[in-house]
C-alpha cells in the first residue's frame, strides 16, 4: 500500500494563504487518482478537490472553487493543494489520499485505500 505524508497546514487569518503538499511513497504516482478530503471537529470528511491519474481537469468541491487549486507533479510523487482566500470555514484537518491503481475521480471516501496522517488548518476571523 502506498504511505502518504502532508505537510504545509497552520494557522492563518482569514483572506490569507496556504500550501499544502503530499508525498507519495511510489514512484508511479501517475498510475493513481488524487485527492484532498477535509475533516472539521465533530463533521464527516468531505471531499475538497482531485485529479484523475489520467490527468485532465481536476475537481472541486463548490465551496472552494476560485480559491483552493491542486496539482500534482508525478516525476516528484507529490500532490499540492494552493490555499488562497482562507475562511474560518475552511478550518479542518487536511488528508491527501490516493484510489487504487487506475481509480476513478470520486468523492466517495470509501473508494480511496491511501490516506496520510492528515495536517491541521486553521483559519481565524
Amino acid at each position: 500500500q502506498v504511505q502518504l505524508v502532508e505537510s504545509g497546514g497552520g494557522l492563518v487569518q482569514a483572506g490569507g494563504s496556504l500550501a499544502l503538499s503530499c508525498t507519495a511513497s511510489t514512484s508511479r504516482l501517475d498510475l493513481y487518482t488524487v485527492a484532498w478530503f477535509r475533516q472539521a471537529p465533530e463533521k464527516e470528511r468531505d471531499f475538497v478537490a482531485g485529479i484523475k491519474w489520467s490527468e485532465g481537469s481536476p475537481d472541486y468541491t463548490d465551496a472552494v472553487k476560485g480559491r483552493f487549486t491542486i496539482s500534482r507533479d508525478n516525476t516528484k510523487s507529490t500532490v499540492s493543494l494552493q490555499m488562497n482566500g482562507l475562511k474560518p470555514e475552511d478550518t479542518a484537518i487536511y488528508y491527501c489520499a490516493l484510489t487504487g491503481p487506475l481509480g476513478l475521480l470520486t468523492s466517495d471516501v470509501g473508494e480511496y485505500r491511501s490516506w496520510g496522517q492528515g495536517t491541521q488548518v486553521t483559519v481565524t476571523s
